[in-house]
């Protein structure tokens, strides 16, 4: 069960943001329409939620592999040079993200103003930027669990496998 939910949280987050900013945004379009009543927070705050969806589901898409990757030039190159550009670039995915959550984390926690307050909610401004760091620890945890994973995937083929019954299949 716990490992189900954390091999599932940002699935279960990006859920529960979706029904909120939907619903709040729902809420507002009716207030208007039908009542001529605007609520002043809902904009404001529906934008939040989805700037959160957003961050999280990069961190799903990690998760489950979905992100866009251009990769048709592999085909033209050897099997060797196509794996050395693939470590190349999950490394400097990798060292994207730890730089990423190094500024993020440092802005939030080291040079954003306490007293910076969100325009209509008032809330501060530093729990609305707390995603940063979040997401970005979030997808280099994803992107490490996601290339350990292949890593011992090739592992146990290439252990399980002989040279000579490749050969066979092919």
């Amino acid at each position: 069960m716990f490992k189900n939910v954390i091999e599932n949280l940002e699935n279960y987050i990006c859920r529960f943001l979706l029904i909120a900013f939907a619903s709040i945004l729902f809420m507002q379009i009716l207030a208007r329409e039908l009542f001529g009543y605007s609520i002043s927070w809902s904009e404001e705050l529906a934008v939040y939620l989805f700037v959160w969806f957003v961050f999280f589901g990069a961190s799903r898409a990690i998760r489950i592999e979905a992100h866009n990757r251009i990769d048709f030039q592999y085909k033209y190159l050897p099997r060797k040079v196509v794996t050395s550009f693939k470590i190349v670039s999950e490394l400097s995915w990798l060292v994207f993200n730890l730089y990423f959550f190094y500024l993020s984390y440092d802005f939030v926690f080291n040079k954003m103003n306490l007293y910076w307050k969100s325009q209509t909610i008032g809330i501060p401004m530093k729990m609305i930027y707390m995603i940063m760091p979040i997401a970005f620890f979030f997808m280099t945890l994803r992107h490490i669990q996601v290339n350990a994973k292949k890593i011992m995937a090739s592992t146990a083929v290439k252990s399980e496998v002989e040279p000579e019954q490749i050969k066979e299949i092919v």
